[in-house]
């Protein structure tokens, strides 16, 4: 049905529609964590799980309904980043022992190549694309096993991928067919991501065939090359992923936003305290105890540009602390509108975890060699 309203949609509003339902998801999450985190009964922080699981669900099912009505205009993104390819296999073993509780079918997994092999690829688009894969095959089989297994051969400077997935009941060709069964044994977001998985593949510029088994039923194989990352650049890039502690200052209007915000900034481990409006940010920017700010941009009284134009004529370390802009707003020009303003970066709302993250590390990295130049 979801999907079915969504596809309604013109484009400008299916975005608008999209953005406000994963905050609003955003929102639940956060609270059900707090929740589960409270020193209450067994069954209450049961509860809030559940809570937590079906929020992500529906974040899970609009997320790859966007992505289909994405690839189908010719516009689904890729964000290659180092992965490393051993992960896989256990993402998608984990996340399938949730999804067939039943016991009438098993997942069994392999995985053949060095255990640290790592390239440069989207790794959550390569999951769905395996997990599409499985998700057909689980489904024909009814009740028995789904063996997937991936082999990795790096070549000079690229990583060959392999990804086979063998059951024991025949497929045939995908068809809408195909997704009302899937959709009826393993729910709507199982279903969508069959459908994606062929556009993720196309996108990537891989391959797929089909191997009969000897016996009964047959193996999808797909194939594709990525660049390789190799171990010195791997660990670099972890040993640089630690997050320095902050005090951080969140600024919003609603109360939601905010609890989200700080709910991240909880699992940065960093500390934080809140501000409703931009009047009440320069106030708590003047004490001079904050290592960074989140600043939203439409509140009442006092907007985030304002403030920010105030904080920084504040003297001192103060007037210098990194600022970064929450927004739904988030294009070129109005991102240019708030660096021009003293913001040191921006990130969209609804905030995803790895886009803060990064964006954290970013303004206190430079707020440190900052003040080091000043001292």
């Amino acid at each position: 049905m979801l999907e079915w309203l969504m596809s309604q949609l013109p484009d400008f509003l299916f975005d608008r529609v999209s953005a406000e339902i994963h905050q609003q998801m955003d929102g639940v999450r956060a609270f059900a964590d707090r929740l589960s985190r409270q020193p209450t009964a067994a069954e209450f922080a049961a509860f809030a799980d559940g809570v937590n699981e079906t929020a992500a669900c529906v974040q899970r099912i609009l997320s790859r309904a966007s992505d289909l009505r994405a690839a189908d205009t010719g516009n689904l993104a890729l964000s290659p980043a180092p992965f490393r390819l051993r992960d896989l296999m256990d993402d998608l073993e984990s996340d399938w022992r949730r999804r067939v509780n039943d016991g009438a079918v098993t997942l069994l997994v392999a995985y053949e190549g060095d255990p640290d092999a790592c390239a440069a690829i989207d790794g959550a688009r390569l999951i769905q694309l395996f997990d599409g894969l499985i998700g057909q095959a689980a489904a024909s089989v009814r009740r028995g096993a789904v063996e997937a297994s991936l082999r990795i051969v790096t070549v000079d400077d690229a990583v060959k991928i392999e990804g086979r997935v063998r059951s024991g009941g025949a497929r045939g060709d995908f068809d809408s067919a195909d997704v009302q069964e899937i959709e009826a044994r393993y729910g709507l977001e199982t279903a969508l991501g069959v459908a994606l998985s062929r556009r993720i593949l196309q996108v990537m510029g891989g391959t797929m065939r089909r191997e009969a088994n000897t016996g009964v039923g047959e193996t999808m194989v797909f194939e594709l090359e990525a660049p390789a990352i190799h171990a010195v650049e791997a660990t670099s890039e972890s040993a640089s992923g630690d997050t320095p502690a902050a005090h951080i200052l969140v600024v919003d209007d609603n109360a939601t936003n905010r609890m989200v915000a700080q709910t991240l900034c909880e699992m940065f481990e960093c500390t934080s305290e809140t501000a409703e409006d931009g009047l009440a940010a320069v106030e708590a920017a003047r004490s001079g105890r904050f290592d960074l700010i989140l600043m939203d941009i439409k509140m009442p009284r006092m907007d985030g540009i304002a403030a920010t134009k105030i904080i920084r004529g504040l003297t001192g370390r103060i007037g210098r602390v990194p600022i970064i802009a929450l927004t739904a707003n988030a294009d070129p020009e109005d991102a240019k509108a708030y660096v021009a303003a003293g913001m040191n970066g921006v990130v969209e709302k609804p905030m995803k975890p790895e886009t803060l993250l990064s964006a954290l590390r970013q303004a206190l990295s430079k707020a440190d060699e900052a003040e080091a130049a000043a001292a």
